[in-house]
Order: C-alpha cells, then structure tokens, then sequence
C-alpha cells in the first residue's frame, strides 16, 4: 500500500513538534529564565550545567525507552505519556519560582521526551516499507526543519509565557496526529537481556557505519555551526548585502544565515527523499557530503557576508538531501524488526554526542586565534569540510542498503 502526502506528514507531525519545541527551549526559554533566576556572575555556569545535564540524558534515554517499547512490543502508549508530560513539564518551566523548579522542570522535560520520541524513533521502520523509506524520511526533514522555522519567528514575536504554552499546545496536537495515523500493532514482547540489546547493534557493521557516518557528518555540522557567529563578528564584521545593511548586530546576521539554511533543507528534503527511493541511498549521501564538505573553504575564501548569504542557501539544500536520506539509510540496515526502538534510540546518540565534542573545541578554538589572526576559524572550517567527507564516504562498504 502507498501512503499520500498526508498520512506521511501526520507519520512526522510529532517531529515537527519536538523540533518547534527545542528550539524554543533551548535558544530562548531556558536561558531567559536561567537569567531571571540566578545571579548575574553565576548564570552562564548555571545555563551550562543544565545543558550538560539535558545531553546525558538525551545520550542515555532514547534507547533505555525504546528497549522498553520493544519489550511490550508497542509504541502509542509511550507517545501518548510522553506527550502529556512533555506538556506538562513545558507549563513548570515557564513557571518555575527558581532555579531549583527550573532544574526540576528541566529534567521532567528531558525524561518526556525521551519517552515519547525513543519509541516514536521506530515508526519508519516499523510501518514504512523499504521502498519508501527515502519518502517518509524527507517529509520528516521538512517537517523538523519546518519547526525550527516557525519557533524562530516564535522566538521573536511572542512574549516568554506564551512560547511555553504554544509549544505545549503544538506538542499535543502533533502526538495527537501521529497518533491518529500509527495503528499500535503489538508485535509480541522482544526477548532480549538489556546489556545484550544495547551491546548487539554494535556488532553489526553496516549499524556502525550507518552510526558513523551520521556522527561525523552531524559533528562537521555542529563546529560549524555553534562558531558561526563568533565568526562573523571577528572576521566578517560588515552584514552587507548589494550596498544595504541586512544586519546591525552577529547574532541577528547569523539568525538571517539560519534561516537560508533552513530554507534550502526544506525545499530539498521531499525531492531528495523520492530520488533516493529510485536511485539508492548512497548517491544521495555522496552529494550531500561532497558538497558539505567542499562548501567549507569558501566560507574561509569569501569572508563577506553576501558571499555567506549564497553559501548558506546552497549549505541548506546539501543538508537537506542529507536529511532527506538520513533516516531511510538506518532503517534500510537494522535487522530485527522486534528491536527497533532500541535501535534507533542507540542511533539517535550520533547527534547528541557530537554536540557535545564542538561545545568543547571552544577553548582550542580561542587559543588558535590567539597565536594567529583567523587560525582558529581555519583549522574549524577545514575540520568540519574533512568530517562532512569523510562521513559521506564511510556508506560505501555497506552492504545492506544500495
């Protein structure tokens, strides 16, 4: 049977959520009330200590939740629980009298979303047949990057209080979509020891290479990214496009970046996912790698920002076709069909893990531009192109996806 547009982007709504929802969490609730509720010298260490918080439990959670899933053989009721509670959770945050309830609030939240999205992670693979997996996963790119669009613009326009609410509000009505598409067929209790179903997929190499591949491109992605800014106000400098100024300030010139980049993954997802339904996966990684990769230098030649305002378009639909194949890719290389929650969840760490490693080239990254102007943003942009290529690449031993 051959799903329409419709029932995939139902299949996804709940990804369009979580991403409208960490995107307001994490770049705008939660350091406002960070700062409202510490003291001026304390609260970046404070910010810090939640996010490193928040990224262990998202390293640890999806596939603790997702074996649980693939025990009972079902996936509803962890989306529903996980929904009402990340509602819940959301409310606490905006509301939280101090940085104690803030902290509380924050780990409820993690703890929901690991619920729901570890075994919501499965429904691809579970319900989505292999010839079109590249479908599903590019309505899910635009779908993710849909959301991270809409909570900028939400970011910016609407007061703290009602971001929580609006985010609780999209969170429910997307779980209640996807919900509504995702007959729960209970495929019996998955019989494996623990230890042995998170140690098993690591032994499969098509697993690891998939993994590997999505941790070194997403790890190119993230040095770029989180740097981005600091660039353009140490070596860009001007925001300038065609004789007018775009941009008076870094972090608005990087938020127009953002949302070329956004716009580009978005357009290209749907057509890259199609494509790679009848060319294979691996061309498609191949392009979006290569071009990834080979982006990085002229970032580096071309330090102006009409010059970055083209690169971020073509940067966004490069990542886009990744994004496009990402999840077909995986789905088209896990082998138990009983496991897959736990699979995925064990997959979902490629990301989280990476932001974690450019989070700490910040001090390498200071002390490069201190013994040379720029050198630190050389080795950066050169490290992400290297990693974007050498991810793209490592899909060619695989053998259980073309």
């Amino acid at each position: 049977m051959r799903h329409g547009p419709g029932w995939y982007l139902s299949l996804s709504a709940y990804w369009f959520a979580t991403s409208f929802k960490w995107f307001l969490v994490l770049l705008v609730i939660l350091p406002a009330k960070v700062a409202e509720l510490s003291p001026p010298e304390e609260k970046a260490s404070r910010l810090g200590f939640l996010f490193g918080l928040g990224a262990v439990m998202a390293i640890l959670g999806p596939p603790i939740m997702g074996y649980f899933s693939d025990r009972l053989g079902r996936r509803k009721p962890f989306l529903l629980a996980g929904s009402l509670l990340t509602a819940i959770a959301l409310l606490l945050l905006a509301h939280a009298p101090s940085y104690l309830w803030l902290l509380v609030a924050y780990l409820l939240l993690q703890v929901a979303d690991d619920l729901a999205t570890g075994p919501y992670s499965a429904l691809i693979p579970d319900l989505v047949p292999r010839k079109e997996r590249g479908t599903a996963s590019g309505y899910m790119g635009v779908l993710q990057v849909s959301g991270q669009i809409l909570g900028g613009a939400v970011g910016f326009l609407l007061p703290l209080a009602f971001q929580a609410y609006l985010a609780a509000f999209v969170n429910l009505l997307g779980a209640g979509l996807s919900l509504r598409v995702a007959p729960d067929r209970p495929s019996g209790a998955h019989p494996r020891p623990f230890l042995a179903a998170m140690a098993g997929p690591w032994r499969d190499r098509d697993f690891l290479l998939v993994y590997l591949t999505r941790f070194l491109v997403m790890l190119g992605f993230y040095l770029a990214q989180t740097y981005l800014q600091y660039y353009l106000a140490d070596v860009v400098r001007v925001f300038q496009a065609l004789g007018r100024t775009l941009a008076n300030e870094p972090f608005q010139a990087v938020a127009l970046l953002g949302l070329l980049i956004s716009l580009g993954a978005a357009l290209a997802s749907v057509p890259a996912g199609k494509a790679s339904d009848r060319l294979g996966r691996k061309p498609l990684i191949y392009l979006s790698g290569a071009g990834l990769g080979l982006l990085m230098p002229f970032i580096l030649f071309f330090p102006r920002y009409d010059a970055m305002l083209f690169l971020a378009l073509f940067f966004g639909l490069f990542y886009g076709v990744y994004l496009a194949v990402d999840w077909a890719l995986v789905a088209d290389v896990l082998r138990d069909p009983k496991a897959h929650a736990t699979d995925m969840g064990l997959w979902q760490t490629a990301i989280v893990v990476p932001q974690v490693l450019a989070g700490a080239f910040g001090r390498p990254l200071d002390l490069l531009n201190a013994s040379g102007e720029g050198l630190g943003y050389l080795v950066l942009f050169l490290l992400a192109g290297t990693f974007f290529l050498l991810g793209a690449f490592l899909v060619a031993p695989i053998r259980r996806a073309r």
